[in-house]
């Protein structure tokens, strides 16, 4: 048996029957894209359409809790797995008794002073004698005749003290020097203390250090400050030649201390 069809246009009032197809067949695939897109904004919980979005494009939809059981958020890299320039921050150092610390000394001391005095007394001395008694052994006393007549006292003092006095006097002491932690105290605080002796030939020059200072004052470089020291007592001693230069007597101390004239 041998069936064909015949697949040549047939016309019916002027229309031909594949054109009716393929016409039929555009407007089937506009309603299935227009179904689609009102499926995509149809919430798929079944709770009705979604708003449209707004005109400038900005969603307004909460976003989606996450559900129990899922799986959680992986966190992104630290930064000091991403940056090139990150610099960790610096551990607290902890100290203890008997570390050493090194101490940069840099003192400076300026006075000046101006006095002057002046001072004028004046006394005038006026004594007569009136009356005056003679002892008679171990008896009794009775009055003196003053024969010679009454004895008197006359005189006068004039004083003048004048003192004019100027002092300047500027001072440096720079020196770098090993302390120990002596003590810690209860607040952290570091109690330091420092001796120091240089001899040369028959000169000697001795200095000593105590003060309280605090952990975060101590720099990287195990340096701390003269001026960053609490309580702070420096002494300094010279034996020598050199000293015995200008030294003063104890004479030139004493007469300078209690100024008899």
């Amino acid at each position: 048996m041998r069936i064909e069809l015949n697949t040549h246009p047939v016309s019916v009032n002027g229309w031909t029957v594949l054109g009716a197809a393929r016409v039929v067949a555009a407007l089937g695939l506009l309603a299935a894209i227009a179904d689609r897109a009102v499926g995509q904004t149809a919430d798929p919980r079944g709770r009705g359409a979604l708003p449209a979005p707004s005109a400038r494009g900005a969603r307004t939809t909460e976003p989606e809790r996450a559900r129990p059981g899922a799986e959680p958020i992986a966190a992104g890299p630290r930064l000091d797995q991403t940056s090139w320039t990150y610099i960790p921050a610096p551990v607290p150092r902890q100290f203890e008794i008997e570390d050493l610390v090194y101490i940069r000394v840099n003192e400076i001391q300026s006075m000046t002073e101006n006095g002057k005095m002046q001072r004028r007394r004046n006394a005038l001395y006026d004594a007569l004698l009136a009356d005056w008694v003679v002892l008679n052994g171990l008896k009794s006393i009775k009055p003196a005749p003053q024969s010679d007549g009454d004895q008197s006292v006359e005189g006068s003092l004039n004083q003048l003290y004048r003192a004019q006095s100027d002092l300047e006097t500027s001072e440096r002491l720079t020196l770098n020097i090993a302390a120990t932690i002596a003590d810690i105290r209860p607040n952290g605080n570091l109690v330091v203390e420092a001796h120091k002796q240089v001899r040369n030939n028959n000169e000697v020059w001795e200095v000593s250090l105590s003060g309280i200072c605090r952990p975060q004052d101590v720099a990287d470089n195990n340096m701390v400050m003269s001026e960053r020291i609490y309580d702070l007592r420096i002494q300094k001693r010279e034996l020598g030649h050199v000293r015995d230069g200008y030294r003063r007597g104890w004479f030139v101390r004493w007469f300078d201390q209690f100024s008899p004239f």
